[in-house]
């Protein structure tokens, strides 16, 4: 089990979705290393509630795999699809859910917050923040699909912020 000193953490970033929840978890001190990453997929057909389910479900055993201390999920910006949205509201709902009965603080950036902590501008292309996780982060490639390399650009804000919080990690 991971047992963190005063200068390290592991944090959880979470991009939201209903058919994809994108998570990755890196370590954070004086430098960030990805330590995990993947997606939770949900399958298309399956009844609602077993899909929000699998998503809880899947989640937690992330969790209880990483240990992190901290987690991090990205806010709702727009969609244009209405149901489309209300679904990713629904998936977001019970990933904070699962994050607080496993008692992680949780803390929320817009897409926005996480480009401009990431690239330095807050309107970075999607290519931008992808090459910068990446070269952040140390990886041999970008992860795929998008939704983890969000995930982890999420993670990263969160990282920076506590960073500026507090200046001793």
């Amino acid at each position: 089990m991971f047992m963190p000193d005063k200068k390290t953490t592991r944090i959880l970033g979470i991009d939201p979705g209903f058919a994809i929840t994108g998570w990755g978890i890196i370590e954070h001190g004086k430098e960030s290393s990805a330590i995990g990453y993947g997606c939770i997929k949900t399958t298309a057909g399956t009844d609602y509630p077993s899909r929000l389910i699998s998503i809880s479900r899947e989640l937690d055993k992330v969790i209880k795999k990483f240990n992190p201390g901290l987690a991090v999920i990205e806010q709702l910006f727009f969609c244009k699809n209405v149901k489309t949205g209300i679904q990713v509201g629904e998936a977001r709902g019970i990933a904070i859910l699962t994050m607080a009965k496993n008692g992680l603080p949780i803390h929320e950036f817009t897409p926005l917050q996480v480009k401009q902590a990431v690239t330095g501008y807050g309107r970075a292309s999607k290519t931008q923040v992808q090459r910068m996780v990446q070269t952040l982060l140390g990886l041999s490639e970008i992860p795929q699909p998008d939704d983890v390399t969000d995930a982890l650009a999420i993670a990263i804000c969160g990282a920076m912020t506590r960073k500026f919080q507090n200046p001793n990690i």
